[in-house]
């Protein structure tokens, strides 16, 4: 891969070809027989990148296609809230728009402004809905509010009739999740409205609380429900489905389906296999190797017991960049694995801020050394495994990553290319080796 194509590079040193070029020759880590790959080694040439989260652009568009074949003829759309999961809401939204990507889903108004700069085409629907005195917001950037409650629809419409604005926004409907939305009833009295046309209604939706539960009776009773108030919207689409709704098969999947999680790789049929691709790969570097004696302790509180002679590396990473505490091992509780050097490592001790412990000792002695990366996500390690040991789901893991990772994208470099990015090339190209 030519790491100089990739877009978004966390550092700008990182799309000067002349920098990198010196950069690696100069830290000695651009020869074979390195342990990274080569992105990472372009970041570790850094002496700030700690860590290096690399971002499967492909993978992305892949888990997109097979998501969007599943739900055909339904309109596969893409949710890209949070930063698009933690990996980027402009390189994610390009991507997925050269794909064929139409319609994205994000929470804020904030995030919205970022998704339009990414897509200027494409309809953005902002979940977490309408407050009065951000309707000019909504115009300005062209995106449509999901209105969830009368008050809201109420403010939307005053806005509406006050500037003439026909942008467009979706009606959520609560038929189970208690969250957001009109009830049933509320959602009836809007059809008079619908049959008297120009009603400025572009989706009528609703969420399901259970989808990853194949067999939970809520699913059946959301549809049921959804199903017969989405039928008196006359010509509105309609959508249902997230992620696992998708796999709960066509009854549930409308004219538009909404997936989020499963488009970064976190697996949306926990019940069987993962159908999607990993998106992620995560290193961090090692910052020291230290010998210790067996019965010497590791870590705060002095939880682990080294039980022989021990090697440690002293890896840079911890929950400040989204490494949770909760997977930190103690003398009666194994915790998290990393990869070092190809093979399974178990973290010794408790993870702190900024660093954690890794008992080595199983590795040859020359396997690995201060300035190599481990392989915290990714070689095996999936984000789904990361979240059983954090305890909670690869959601939280996705979005906890911390920003101090340099961030590097893989494919997608046709599509989203910059400017900056063609210029750094053509002086590449002028530039004796």
């Amino acid at each position: 891969m030519n790491i100089v194509s990739d877009p978004k590079l966390s550092d700008p040193k990182l799309s000067d070809p002349r920098l990198v070029r010196a950069g690696l020759a100069g830290a000695g880590l651009a020869g074979e027989g390195t342990l990274l790959s080569p992105d990472a080694n372009l970041a570790a040439a850094l002496s700030s990148a700690n860590g290096v989260l690399t971002v499967d652009l492909d993978a992305i568009v892949a888990n997109w296609r097979k998501l969007e074949k599943t739900a055909v003829p339904a309109e596969c759309g893409g949710v890209i809230k949070a930063d698009a999961y933690g990996c980027g809401v402009e390189p994610v939204a390009r991507a997925l728009a050269s794909a064929g990507c139409k319609t994205f889903f994000v929470a804020t108004l904030e995030e919205a402004r970022a998704a339009r700069a990414a897509v200027p085409s494409a309809a953005i629907y902002v979940l977490n809905g309408f407050f009065q005195n951000t309707g000019e917001a909504y115009a300005k950037i062209d995106c449509r509010p999901v209105i969830g409650d009368l008050n809201e629809l109420a403010e939307w419409d005053v806005f509406c009739r006050r500037t003439g604005w026909n942008g467009g926004a979706a009606i959520h409907i609560d038929t189970g999740m208690h969250r957001l939305g009109l009830t049933v009833t509320e959602a009836q009295g809007l059809i008079p409205r619908i049959n008297a046309g120009d009603h400025g209604i572009t989706l009528v939706m609703s969420h399901l609380a259970s989808a990853e539960q194949l067999n939970n009776p809520v699913n059946v009773r959301q549809l049921t429900a959804f199903r017969e108030i989405a039928s008196l919207f006359t010509s509105v689409p309609t959508s249902l489905a997230n992620s696992s709704g998708v796999y709960l098969g066509a009854p549930f999947q409308f004219d538009l389906v909404r997936p989020g999680a499963a488009l970064y790789g976190v697996n949306p049929t926990p019940e069987s296999d993962n159908p999607m691709q990993p998106v992620l790969e995560l290193k961090a570097r090692i910052v020291q190797i230290r010998n210790i004696e067996r019965g010497d302790t590791v870590g705060y509180g002095g939880t682990w017991t080294a039980r022989r002679p021990t090697r440690i590396a002293i890896v840079s990473a911890g929950y400040a960049d989204g490494y949770f505490r909760a997977a930190s091992a103690n003398d009666g509780t194994r915790g998290a694995e990393v990869i070092v050097a190809g093979r399974r490592c178990p973290v010794a001790g408790r993870i702190s801020m900024d660093l954690m412990a890794i008992d080595i000792t199983d590795l040859p002695p020359k396997a690995v050394r201060r300035g190599h990366m481990v392989t915290l996500i990714g070689e095996g390690i999936t984000v789904d495994e990361l979240a059983h040991h954090f305890g909670t789901i690869g959601y939280e893991v996705l979005t906890s990553l911390g920003r101090r990772y340099a961030r590097i994208y893989r494919g997608g470099a046709a599509e989203t290319k910059t400017d900056a990015d063609a210029t750094a090339e053509s002086d590449a190209a002028a530039t004796p080796s």
